[in-house]
């Protein structure tokens, strides 16, 4: 008689089962970091949209301001060497009480923004600044102002 050494021992594999819960799993993870990535690239374009228009506005508001605050302040002569800058016929609504000074589109970096400028004599030598700033946080390329989505404001003081 031969003596078996050879053990018999069930063989285990992975079952088909097994194999589309895996799959699955490996489906809901892909799906799941390209959402994050996704709505991570669309916020980061709406921030990007915001500061641009938020810095349009600031240079607007600081350059008025210097000149404290002109009647006869014109962007398009002062920056049309740095700035896609003209007059526009709409634009952001100017507050109560304040006199428009201008309506303008600017185009920076593929953003188009709308800014109306206006002022207001709060008292004998001291004048309020207003620098509205409309912009499509889309950014889908149209140039019109009905596309505007978001508005930035800003107001400073000056003396005159």
């Amino acid at each position: 008689m031969v003596a078996n050494n050879f053990k018999c021992s069930k063989a285990r594999g992975v079952t088909l089962v097994e194999i589309m819960i895996a799959i699955l799993i490996l489906t809901v993870a892909v799906i799941g970091a390209s959402g994050f990535r996704y709505h991570t690239m669309l916020d980061a374009r709406k921030a990007d949209a915001q500061v641009t228009a938020a810095r349009t506005g600031l240079l607007l508001c600081e350059s008025w301001r210097g000149l404290n605050g002109s009647d006869t302040f014109d962007p398009v002569t002062r920056f049309s060497s740095d700035l896609n800058i003209q007059v526009a016929s709409q634009g952001p609504s100017l507050p109560t009480g304040f006199t428009e000074l201008g309506r303008y589109r600017i185009i920076i970096d593929g953003l188009c923004c709308w800014a109306t400028l206006s002022w207001s004599d709060v008292s004998p030598g001291l004048r309020t600044l207003n620098v509205v700033i409309g912009y499509e946080q889309r950014n889908s390329g149209t140039q019109l102002f009905t596309q505007a989505d978001r508005t930035f404001k800003m107001t400073v003081y000056v003396k005159i």
